[in-house]
């Protein structure tokens, strides 16, 4: 990449804003990026057409789509996923995206074309104020007038992005800095005045936490995404492993630690394992790491873990007693404080201690896993169609979800044995999220199997970039769970509004037909005889695939916290 730099200062001094934008990017690593073109960013599209062999263009079919793929692409690669965009509408498409990677913490730069300068604040055709409307979905955001600002511009937003905390940043270009001409120079950005993303660890609060945590007798970890983000896994795994802590995960945790590490006790939340919710209300010490503590892990927040001393390992701030209130507050990345965190912790067992999460591992087999997995039952479930697939990937696989009821089932249910495997919609609980970013997930990790695993409802929010995956010949595994209801809304009408099934059941296309009018071949399973013959088609396919598995209409989803209940009154019927 600095070669092209070079070969442009030498031949070509001056250049366009445009061009500058197509270079800065590829000063910053990018190879890939997604986006839809319009009138306001067509200069810069104009520029990209010289630069296809080193920058691949994805077309997808909506914003929308093009945002969720970038996400789906950054979440497996840790790399930032970049976006183009035009003005008005195409912008306005990033709204949804922008807010999914904001609250996930998924590092994304998107580039919107806007009108000319002279033309803001005349309601210009397809003129929006994106950075007014983006403000509270991004972590930064900047609109450039002049040319000679965009280098700059971009080095800050790729840097804002993917440090600290990482987090969207939105750059909008007006149409005349896209035209107009400059001398062309760029420096990444190291850091600025007032923003300081990588605070230096207390040692005091390492040590006053390593304290508790020898001191307890019944510790708990809970462990979410930070440990992924901040590349902190292996010294994770080092942690709990010397002090022998049960360990539960987050939706957005998971993968970070194996699924069958004997000390990996489950999911925490609403639909999580028993053990992890009863015994959250038990622990005398509740260790934090890289998680947030939001509403559906904690349940009702008065009486959450009330009797536990708690500490919290978080790289944001903003995080530390926003939600639950804490003993120890260690401020960092979780790599450097767990390392720091491990040595002044004492070698531990917690046999009994472990042994309780066990019991209550094994009352919820009998109760809810044995019956879900039943084979007598009528029905095919979700729950069995994930384990078949987990035998079939070895727990090796990406598997991305939508939201509802099968993204709770799959996250119960898959298994991982790599990180950065589980990608989905966690904070803002996007339908529509699962098809593109499997796409962006399988571009990002090209020699991993990807099993995009989507609710019927969900599918058909994006179901056009089933295009995408076509055009770019992605050999995505596409498995739709198709009960004919929006699931999680119907389990929830039958259990807390008296079976009014307002609204939530589904007429549904012919998918098989559809997916096949795409050119991506495709087949309908409905029977348990024909399940695991049908899963080793999708996967012995060359390229990308659409299984429709029709599962049982009204199974609900269990163990479940009801909404305002405390985590200890976790239902298993």
């Amino acid at each position: 990449m600095e070669t092209v730099i070079k070969e442009i200062d030498q031949e070509k001094k001056v250049i366009s804003g445009a061009e500058a934008t197509i270079l800065s990017l590829l000063a910053e690593g990018v190879d890939l990026l997604f986006g839809y073109p319009g009138g306001a960013i067509m200069p810069i599209y104009d520029s990209l057409y010289g630069y296809q062999d080193k920058l691949k263009h994805v077309l997808t079919r909506h914003e929308q789509g093009a945002i969720h793929a970038a996400q789906g692409y950054a979440r497996v690669s840790r790399k930032p996923g970049v976006v183009f965009a035009t003005s008005g509408p195409g912008a306005t498409n990033l709204i949804t995206g922008l807010a999914d990677a904001k609250i996930d913490s998924t590092p994304l730069v998107c580039i919107t074309g806007q009108v000319a300068s002279s033309l803001l604040g005349t309601d210009a055709f397809q003129e929006t104020d994106i950075i007014s409307l983006s403000m509270q979905a991004t972590k930064w955001n900047i609109q450039v007038t002049k040319a000679e600002e965009i280098p700059e511009a971009i080095a800050k937003a790729f840097y804002i992005s993917t440090s600290g905390r990482p987090g969207p940043v939105l750059v909008d270009i007006t149409k005349d800095a896209q035209f107009a001409e400059l001398e062309f120079k760029y420096k990444k950005c190291k850091g600025f005045r007032s923003y300081n993303p990588q605070p230096k660890v207390d040692e005091d609060k390492i040590k006053k936490a390593a304290d508790l945590i020898n001191e307890a007798k019944k510790p708990f970890v809970l462990f979410g995404q930070g440990v992924i983000l901040g590349a902190a896994e292996k010294e994770f795994k080092a942690f709990i492993e010397k002090t022998g802590i049960p360990s539960a995960w987050t939706i957005l945790g998971l993968s970070a630690l194996p699924t069958d590490h004997p000390l990996n006790v489950g999911m925490l939340g609403m639909h999580g394992n028993y053990g992890p919710n009863k015994l959250t209300n038990e622990c005398d010490v509740l260790i934090a790491v890289g998680m947030r503590f939001d509403d559906r892990v904690t349940g009702n927040l008065n009486t959450y873990a009330k009797q536990a001393k708690v500490v919290h390992l978080e790289i944001d701030a903003a995080e530390i007693d926003k939600n639950v209130k804490t003993e120890v507050a260690v401020i960092g990345n979780a790599k450097e404080s767990l390392q720091l965190l491990t040595a002044q912790c004492q070698a531990n067992e917690h046999t009994d201690w472990l042994e309780k999460f066990n019991a209550l591992s094994q009352i919820e087999y009998n109760k809810v896993i044995s019956q879900e997995l039943n084979p007598e039952k009528p029905g095919l479930t979700m729950g069995e169609v994930i384990r078949r697939v987990n035998e079939k990937t070895d727990g090796n696989a990406v598997v991305v979800t939508d939201v509802g009821q099968h993204q709770m089932v799959a996250c119960r249910y898959a298994k991982f044995n790599k990180t950065k495997s589980n990608i989905t919609s966690g904070g803002l609980g996007t339908m529509g999220f699962c098809l593109p970013a499997a796409l962006g997930a399988k571009l990002g990790a090209p020699d991993r199997e990807v099993v995009a695993v989507i609710g019927d409802g969900g599918f058909q929010m994006t179901i056009q970039e089933l295009g995408t995956i076509f055009q770019s010949q992605a050999a995505v595994k596409i498995i739709i769970l198709n009960n004919e209801f929006l699931g999680m809304v119907r389990q929830w009408q039958q259990l807390f509004f008296d079976k009014r099934y307002s609204s939530t059941e589904l007429v549904n296309p012919d998918f098989v037909a559809i997916a096949k009018g795409f050119g991506i071949e495709a087949s309908s399973v409905e029977s348990r005889t024909d399940l695991d013959q049908s899963i080793q088609q999708m996967f012995a396919h060359d390229g990308p695939y659409l299984l429709e598995v029709m599962v049982e209409k009204e199974d609900n989803v269990f163990p479940m916290v009801p909404t305002g209940a405390s985590v200890d009154q976790i239902r298993l019927e």
